[in-house]
């Protein structure tokens, strides 16, 4: 495999010996349809492991249920596939015991903001150092076309033949409404040069990151995002030193906006929006608190609750 120039900057920078490649966190061959939104994520992920140099014996990928739950399978890293709406309660419970660890939860749009939306909202307020990436294609496809709280508004679906009848949720706009919540971003997998930098950025904060990641279903919801990937002019980036500028995109997408993501009130303001797709940071508080530093401090080791109850036995000495 060759490797990017970047990659080998790295590992030069490194000093490795025997460095890590995308082949590296290779796992079981992936089962998504052909045309699936998840293998291109699969791929930004892998080459963010490389880039970035995970020991994959530090590295955990959390799921649920879903098709893009099948990840931590195909990736050799330690992984846990968890059951529906789950995964964040594991992946906080690994993050607490194992601080060390570096942890990713993947979950589609109905295990994330539909039975796991209550466990969604207080990972964020926990702010604990997560990176969690929503896979949002609008449906529920491993049960076969069923409605999620993203599906749109008059989206024909099997358990709504009619069309479904509520406005969608936006991920985005709950997710900044969120107290505490300090990284929120939204790119798509079919512009894999943002989606790299998008998942970059996020894996670098320091805290709880979550990327909304539209995709597209090719069984099932095909024309999703058809119009907008044939026609550029309908999406805007958002470019700012502190969130995600990628200058081979600029020809592609003349659209940019200057957006700086301390600014949570123009954060909220592009989420709403609805005349254009809006792909990069929206928020992003790196001072926001984290639990694991800020919940009372205990001792770890036996040694230290040793020390502690000698410490406490002394107060009683005669």
């Amino acid at each position: 495999m060759t490797m990017s120039c970047e990659l080998l900057h790295v590992l030069h920078r490194a000093g490795a010996d025997t460095p890590y490649d995308m082949t590296s966190y290779e796992g079981a061959r992936a089962r998504w349809c052909p045309g699936c939104g998840d293998h291109g994520v699969l791929t930004a992920v892998q080459r963010l492991l490389a880039v970035e140099q995970l020991v994959p014996e530090q590295t955990v990928f959390v799921s649920g249920i879903g098709c893009s739950s099948r990840f931590p399978h195909y990736l050799k890293t330690y992984g846990f596939h968890g059951i529906h709406g789950r995964a964040l309660p594991v992946s906080t419970g690994i993050k607490l015991h194992r601080p060390e660890l570096n942890v990713f939860t993947v979950m589609g749009d109905g295990d994330c903001t539909s039975i796991g939306a209550a466990h969604w909202i207080h990972a964020l307020r926990y702010n604990l150092d997560l990176t969690v990436l929503l896979l949002d294609n609008a449906i529920y496809g491993l049960t076969k076309k069923q409605t999620s709280p993203t599906t749109p508004q008059g989206v024909v679906t099997n358990t709504q033949p009619r069309g479904s009848y509520l406005p969608a949720l936006n991920p985005l706009t709950v997710s900044l409404g969120v107290t505490n919540a300090s990284f929120v971003a939204q790119t798509a997998e079919w512009v894999p040069a943002h989606l790299f930098a998008t998942l970059r950025a996020a894996y670098r904060h320091k805290g709880t990151s979550f990327v909304r990641i539209l995709q597209r279903c090719p069984v099932y919801t095909p024309e999703m995002y058809q119009a907008v990937v044939r026609d550029p002019a309908r999406v805007a980036l958002l470019v700012h030193d502190d969130g995600v500028v990628v200058p081979e995109l600029d020809r592609t997408f003349t659209t940019q906006i200057h957006h700086d993501p301390r600014e949570l009130a123009a954060a909220r303001n592009l989420a709403e929006s609805n005349d254009l797709i809006h792909l990069g940071v929206f928020f992003r508080d790196p001072d926001r608190p984290r639990y694991e530093e800020t919940r009372r401090v205990t001792p770890r080791t036996a040694t230290e609750r040793m020390v502690r109850l000698e410490e406490e036995f002394d107060r009683y000495a005669v």
